[in-house]
């Protein structure tokens, strides 16, 4: 019998038909993370640099974004690497950190998408207060709440994880997760489930509290051409942002919980990974097409990129 004093490292499946195409899926994955990589950086600098985007809405996204370039780091170097390898392990101390890493990142996820509802619900519903509900210390606070309970619930379950002797070391999926780890467990994870029962009951409550703030907006929309106006700039992307989220995770939740060995192998590691996917690429893309002064930010840079090369080249070639 193997417990956490023997167990060093784990296995991971989900790659067997990699070494067939495996430049094909490297370059596909690398090709997709350098993407995510790219909008999101663009979407956060340009937040940064330009003073007029210092605003509460533009400061909650330039951290969702943040949040997405975190949750992506603990998953894409694994699988690029895993890609090339014949040996697809990860060691026990690595499982947790990844585990740590992409849980943090799906809470933060939720709770962050929770306080934009709550930023679009004053701004819409109350506007002639929004200057004095979203003061700095407001954001600050939403801010420390998006980042630091989801964490806090996940540095728990983790010690709890800890705590579980294991009689196994084969994790059925490309990456680590909490609940194919409790299922190596030679004792029955009670507590873990029952934290599991708190976290899911926290994450309930969020998105009631979204429902309810677009219930709220949508009610005052529909009343004026201006709120309309609004809703369809500001709100689309963010419903859109959350839908592709829910709709992601409950992929990944069918799959971790109904881990079906009829489904194709392809479909069943599209199912564990599109969270890590669709949202990270999806977020700044549809906030970067359908916010105006986003998307104004981001014409002129690559406008001015494109010049600025373009005058540089032509100065080299009049140079020779």
């Amino acid at each position: 019998m193997e417990n956490t004093s023997t167990v060093k490292v784990f296995t991971l499946s989900g790659l067997q038909d990699a070494r067939t195409y495996r430049s094909i899926y490297f370059s596909f994955t690398l090709l997709i993370y350098l993407l995510i990589i790219l909008v999101n950086l663009t979407v956060i600098l340009i937040i940064c640099l330009e003073r007029d985007l210092h605003e509460p809405m533009y400061v909650l996204l330039s951290h969702l974004c943040v949040n997405g370039l975190c949750g992506t780091a603990g998953f894409y170097p694994k699988i690029l690497l895993d890609i090339l390898s014949d040996v697809h392990v990860i060691l026990y101390s690595g499982c947790l950190a990844q585990l740590c890493v992409i849980y943090s990142f799906v809470m933060c996820e939720i709770t962050l998408l929770t306080v934009m509802s709550y930023d679009r619900y004053v701004a819409i519903c109350r506007p002639l207060q929004y200057h004095t509900i979203m003061t700095p210390l407001m954001v600050r606070s939403l801010l420390l709440y998006a980042w630091l309970i989801p964490i806090s619930e996940v540095v728990v379950a983790l010690i709890l994880t800890l705590r579980l002797p294991l009689c196994g070391t084969h994790i059925d999926k490309l990456f680590c997760d909490n609940g194919f780890i409790m299922k190596l467990s030679c004792v029955p994870a009670t507590i873990n489930n029952m934290w599991g029962i708190v976290i899911v009951t926290i994450q309930f409550l969020n998105v009631f509290l979204v429902l309810y703030t677009y219930g709220q907006i949508v009610n005052v929309c529909l009343r004026s051409s201006e709120g309309r106006s609004k809703f369809m700039e500001t709100c689309v992307p963010h419903l859109a942002s959350i839908v592709s989220f829910i709709v992601a995770t409950m992929f990944d939740y069918v799959y971790s919980r109904h881990n079906s060995k009829v489904l194709p192998l392809g479909l069943r590691n599209f199912m564990a990974v599109e969270f890590l996917v669709i949202p990270p690429l999806f977020n700044p893309i549809v906030y970067g097409l359908k916010m105006k002064k986003i998307r104004t930010r981001v014409i002129k840079l690559f406008s001015n990129t494109t010049v600025s090369h373009r005058f540089g080249g032509k100065s080299q070639w009049a140079k020779k």
